[in-house]
């Protein structure tokens, strides 16, 4: 689930994201301390859930839930507030409000809240999924050329500005491997096998010693892709590059600290944590996905 937090209470929002990083949860995408600095950036990034705050100036949170629905955000809502009225509450639910989460903030009634609302969630979006499947259902003229698993990986690629870094190469042949075994489930193998794969595509190489150059490449590009995707959001984060690939492919978070050190032109050496695991999951879903519509 991916989160957006709205209070005027900068303790309170800090202690909503750790409370929902600690139990794993989710991620959280964004907070703003009003509803007025919140509208733009709910509408860009679209977060599944927002938490926001019952009382605060400008626009308080039913006029801000107002404001969201009726400039098209589609998600859910859950209100934060520590004033017990029965018809404000009243009024919340039905403006649409999932549940209340109550200060001063229980880390108990907040994870539990949440695992409730991301379940509802999901069977929500299961059962639209499945209407879906089923409005679609009968023969399918495709009139488009199909294209093959490596131009749909190139193009990703591209639009995360790295198909020039040298472990892409790597990337779209380990891809391409990963395609020939699609009958053994969209369960990743582990890495290391893959890395070996793809140096046993080569000539006259020690596969074991390319295997480790294979797996740093493929590290480097990936940074690679979160610096430019980061430079992205620093400048504008409703960019359709980042908007789409920052939230999928990697650790919002280390996005997020990775666009600071960049607003803030900090020149000192950044740590990013890598999950090459989950890129290479996510790309090779997208391109079966891409694969399957082309």
């Amino acid at each position: 689930m991916r989160y957006f937090i709205i209070d005027d209470d900068m303790a309170s929002r800090r202690m909503l994201e750790k409370v929902i990083m600690e139990g794993d949860l989710g991620i959280v995408i964004g907070d703003a301390e009003s509803g007025m600095k919140a509208l733009s950036p709910v509408l860009s990034l679209q977060p599944d859930i927002v938490l926001v705050d019952l009382l605060m100036p400008e626009l308080d949170g039913i006029e801000t839930m107002e404001q969201l629905k009726k400039q098209g955000y589609q998600g859910q809502f859950i209100m934060i507030s520590q004033v017990v009225n029965k018809e404000m509450v009243g009024e919340a639910y039905e403006k649409g409000v999932e549940f209340f989460i109550h200060k001063p903030i229980n880390r108990v009634e907040v994870q539990s809240i949440l695992r409730k609302t991301a379940e509802k969630l999901r069977l929500k979006n299961s059962l639209i999924a499945i209407r879906e499947s089923l409005a679609h259902i009968g023969p399918a003229v495709k009139t488009t050329k199909q294209r093959n698993v490596k131009e749909i990986v190139l193009s990703i690629l591209n639009d995360m500005g790295i198909i020039g870094e040298a472990g892409s190469d790597d990337i779209v042949t380990m891809i391409e491997i990963l395609m020939s075994q699609r009958d053994r489930g969209s369960q990743l193998p582990p890495l290391k096998g893959l890395y070996e794969a793809v140096a046993s595509k080569m000539n006259n190489v020690d596969v074991a010693k390319e295997s480790k150059a294979i797996e740093q490449r493929i590290r480097r590009t990936i940074l690679a892709a979160v610096n430019n995707l980061a430079s992205l959001g620093a400048v504008d984060y409703t960019t359709l590059e980042f908007e789409y690939y920052a939230p999928r492919y990697f650790d919002f978070q280390e996005i997020r600290n990775r666009m600071k050190q960049i607003q803030e032109d900090c020149h000192e050496p950044v740590k990013v944590k890598i999950n090459t695991k989950k890129f290479i999951q996510v790309l090779y879903l997208e391109a079966v996905d891409k694969l399957g519509q082309s």
